[in-house]
């Protein structure tokens, strides 16, 4: 078994067996039920392709890798006692593919008291690229490229009365900068700036005042259902503006969650979906060979992560140690399939792809 997903409650029991099994023991908490649930079953199911290929052919080094996943339901607390039961009780040799910003900020410590890498966090806040995090190694770009090329993309479309609402923690906030950036940069200045809470989002007050500015343009700053429930509530308070959000919700789940109103939604997306990258037409063919007939855009992330994390540890040669990854991501150049990830002591951000896509009437993205 490559890849075992365990979804009880607090402190989480792994089968006996699938422990015993386990070579390359990789650790990775993660919100498995809760807000983004939809989003990362999938990036998990597209890691999860290249892994389970990789042990099918006798694993990394002649050792298969085991990923032991604990359920944070998205709770940042949780995110840390899950962290420290993966890394001081399972003896994990890196963490793999958190999600969330704060949760992900607050396991920096104890990343760095047990010098253990994290591989391919699913967050693009700035604060794992600058200043450098020594032991976190990003795959996807940052959430700030991404809403910084949404506004100059709205700017050249003629789009000027744009809003910006946000979740009230440090994801939104890094959000948020990089929207006012790209209002910056095209001498724009957003015709509302709203905030709503992490934990019980309420959008009435938010969809009226959208409906008051008549923004032709708003972007949403969140994650899974709560994005979803704020594009409902704006458009059902009678707002026709063009939505936008950002990569975290770049999933099929999210569009289901939509349902009707998810067409003509903008998401932004960290990878291509071109056939003409070797790393699409790669993880789709896995996909079809498990009887999957699309690779979203969650799971093509989860895949390219699991590339990275798969060399790493091919690099670090026979019985590789929580050092010997560290050594090895520190001056790491690697083509997971026509995009280059770089990690170099001054730079640990991976690749800086950002583009856009859009949701049609068949609930699908298109660029």
């Amino acid at each position: 078994m490559s890849f075992i997903v365990s979804l009880v409650t607090g402190i989480t029991l792994l089968l006996a067996h699938g422990v015993a099994q386990a070579q390359l023991l990789i650790g990775q908490t993660v919100g498995v039920t809760g807000a983004v649930a939809a989003t990362v079953k999938e990036s998990m199911l597209g890691a999860n392709l290249y892994i389970d290929a990789i042990n099918a052919k006798g694993g990394v080094n002649g050792e298969k890798i085991q990923v032991v996943t604990l359920d944070d339901k998205f709770d940042p607390k949780l995110t840390q006692d899950n962290a420290k039961t993966l890394i001081e009780e399972r003896k994990v040799l890196a963490l793999f593919m958190t999600r969330g910003t704060p949760h992900t900020q607050g396991i920096l410590p104890l990343l760095k008291q047990h010098n253990v890498p994290l591989i391919g966090p699913s967050t693009g806040a700035m604060v794992f690229h600058q200043p450098l995090q020594p032991n976190v190694f990003n795959v996807r770009a940052t959430y700030q490229r991404e809403a910084e090329k949404a506004i100059t993309h709205l700017a050249s479309v003629g789009v000027t009365r744009i809003a910006l609402v946000h979740v009230d923690d440090s994801f939104g906030l890094d959000g948020l900068e990089g929207a006012q950036k790209g209002m910056a940069n095209n001498k724009l200045t957003a015709v509302l700036v709203a905030k709503f809470d992490r934990t019980k989002p309420d959008f009435s007050g938010i969809a009226a005042q959208v409906l008051k500015t008549d923004a032709q343009a708003v972007m949403v700053i969140g994650s899974g259902t709560a994005v979803v429930d704020g594009i409902k509530a704006m458009k059902a308070a009678g707002s026709g503006a063009q939505f936008i959000t950002l990569s975290n919700n770049a999933s099929d789940g999210f569009i289901k969650l939509l349902g009707e109103q998810g067409r003509g939604v903008i998401v932004t997306q960290v990878l291509p979906q071109s056939f003409n990258y070797a790393l699409v037409k790669d993880a789709t063919q896995l996909a079809k060979a498990k009887g999957l007939a699309v690779v979203s855009p969650a799971m093509l992330e989860g895949f390219a992560s699991a590339k990275v994390l798969v060399e790493a540890l091919r690099r670090s040669g026979n019985n590789p140690t929580r050092d010997k990854l560290l050594t090895t991501l520190g001056n790491f150049n690697y083509d997971i399939g026509g995009l280059e990830v770089r990690y170099s002591p001054s730079s640990h951000t991976g690749l800086d792809f950002a583009d856009l896509s859009i949701i049609t009437e068949a609930g699908k993205f298109r660029r």
